[in-house]
């Protein structure tokens, strides 16, 4: 589980500004199908790099609004709320808050969705009506990348890897995939602890 968070929340790939690059076929319809869509939810499966697989539930309101809630016996709570990410489990005590703008599943919310400027498309790959492809940074690709998965026809969101600069993955597969259903505030509101009490018990 750690490897997951280290991997999504400590990726810092600081996606998506915007400023030129050179287009690429494809791109630009992607820009579009994410720029669509202002929520969402779906069935996620991750699979980390020592093999374990866990789901859950995503929710994503876009701008800035994403959450994570895992199926037990996991009590891992995973909430963007606009502007920072919040991280707590309950079972290991482990509790954390970053940037929206840091995390690798930041791609999801920012506002607008461009593929161009802070981040390059490295490469672009297509078979069995999916497309795939692979983003970093355009100042840093050394730290890091996210190769997104797409159907094509229709253009829907299939999933996402992450893979950190020593090449350890974790995939998260998407199912059941619903837009356009309003989503109320509530899910993206940190119900956890009280992070002021963590801070001062550290």
């Amino acid at each position: 589980m750690r490897s997951f968070i280290s991997a999504l929340l400590a990726a810092s790939l600081s996606l998506l500004a915007a400023t030129a690059a050179p287009a690429q076929t494809g791109v630009p319809e992607v820009e579009r199908y994410i720029n669509s869509i202002r929520t969402f939810q779906a069935r996620f499966i991750q699979t980390s790099p020592n093999g374990s697989i866990v789901q859950g539930d995503l929710y994503v309101r876009r701008p800035g609004r994403m959450r994570f809630a895992y199926d037990a016996p996991s009590q891992l709570k995973v909430v963007a709320d606009g502007t920072q990410v919040t991280m707590w489990d309950p079972q290991t005590k482990d509790f954390g808050q970053w940037p929206l703008g840091w995390t690798a599943a930041s791609f999801l919310v920012k506002e607008p969705f461009l593929l161009s400027g802070d981040i390059t498309v490295e490469s672009m790959q297509r078979a069995n009506n999916e497309l795939q492809l692979t983003l970093v940074q355009t100042r840093k690709p050394q730290e890091g990348k996210v190769i997104v998965r797409l159907s094509e026809n229709p253009m829907q969101l299939r999933g996402w890897t992450i893979v950190d600069n020593r090449g350890n993955r974790v995939a998260v597969s998407l199912a059941e995939f619903k837009s356009g259903q309003p989503l109320a505030d509530s899910l993206f509101k940190f119900d956890g602890v009280d992070p002021s009490l963590l801070r001062q018990r550290n």
